[in-house]
């Protein structure tokens, strides 16, 4: 099917098998979703109608990707279908760059996501050092609505103190506007310039959030950066300019880091690959109402085992990030942290210093 459940009721169905298999087999390495995606949110009314297709295409086993939203939706189809005598095999596969679903040591397309956000920070940093004459201050915002995985992605990219990023703020972690300003300031005054990343979602200590975004989708959930009108870096580009009047950027790349497939982690393809083919052999041997999930097993080499979890403990819910993973001031990840991601996104560029010797 076409644009997930969406383009199901709008019988919006495709037949893979009469693709040539070159083609199948450059799905691999192509970016983005080749069958579509959507943000629709069953109504009541739905259930019925959905059924009836599937009576009439007899489709015996449906299988979703997606997030915690699309956990919801193949959960409840999956339970209507079996309340009404239809034996519907229903199963999940993890895919969020938020890296936030429950029971799983990660999400497939989070490793590729947080690479291109460790990569783009290690890039755009030396940009903004060598700028520094020039913009004071750089903020790059990652999306991330309640889960900071991929804005402390970035941490990857420090390899020496002053490079960046300086600064990191997480969701999990509620900002302090002057203690901000003050980590801002003592980070200019140490290395001549600043960079900052924060997740979307980040919030004031009093809850509200730091874009100030009002707007909702289907499932209730604030809409952040462009989609909300407004956004972090903006606004806190706005705090630091109006404290210091120093120039600077800001970056939102929104859903770049969803598609770089120029940029994609190893590991996270290969892992990917295997949960799509699980599925389909839990699928085969009539396992239903469960997602495949990724158990680590060691860290170093990286090493894992296909398990599953029940649907209902993974609905709707969203697994932030460990209090374990940020430092005390909340303004950066910690060790345990880096020993987490490393594995997943695989190795980062080297690239020359200057050891500017004097002239003379």
């Amino acid at each position: 099917m076409m644009y997930g459940i969406e383009g199901f009721l709008q019988d919006k169905v495709i037949n893979l098998g009469k693709e040539s298999s070159k083609t199948i087999e450059q799905l691999k390495f192509t970016p983005s979703s080749a069958l579509g995606s959507c943000r629709y949110k069953l109504c009541d009314s739905d259930f019925p109608v959905l059924l009836e297709k599937f009576k009439k295409l007899d489709i015996q086993f449906f299988l979703l990707i997606g997030g915690n939203d699309t956990m919801d939706t193949i959960h409840r189809l999956e339970k209507y279908c079996h309340e009404n005598g239809y034996p519907l095999i229903g199963l999940g596969l993890p895919k969020t760059v938020d890296n936030d679903l429950f029971g799983t040591d990660f999400t497939p397309g989070y490793p590729s996501a947080a690479r291109y956000t460790a990569l783009s920070i290690q890039q755009s940093g030396r940009l903004a050092c060598d700028m520094q004459k020039v913009d004071k201050f750089v903020i790059h915002q990652t999306v991330g609505r309640e889960a900071g995985w991929l804005a402390a992605s970035s941490a990857l990219a420090k390899k020496q103190e002053w490079e960046a990023p300086h600064l990191i703020y997480v969701p999990e972690s509620r900002l302090n506007q002057d203690q901000f300003l003050t980590d801002v300031k003592n980070c200019i005054s140490e290395y001549g310039w600043v960079s900052i990343v924060c997740g979307e979602g980040i919030l004031f200590e009093d809850g509200t959030p730091v874009s100030a975004a009002q707007s909702k989708d289907q499932f209730s959930n604030v809409e952040f950066g462009a989609m909300g009108g407004n956004s972090a870096a903006l606004s806190l580009h706005r705090l630091v300019s109006a404290e210091t009047g120093y120039r600077g950027e800001f970056q939102i790349t929104e859903s770049l880091s969803m598609c770089a497939i120029d940029r994609v982690s190893q590991l996270d393809q290969d892992i990917a690959y295997q949960c799509g083919a699980q599925a389909v052999k839990l699928a085969l041997e009539n396992t239903s109402g469960v997602m495949v999930s990724i158990k680590r097993m060691n860290h170093q080499p990286y090493q894992y085992e296909l398990t599953t979890i029940p649907l209902e403990n993974v609905a709707i819910k969203a697994k932030p990030m460990d209090k374990k993973y940020i430092n005390k001031a909340g303004n950066f990840v910690t060790n345990e942290f880096i020993q987490y991601i490393k594995p997943l996104v695989g190795p980062l560029g080297e690239y020359a210093v200057l050891d500017k010797y004097d002239f003379m």
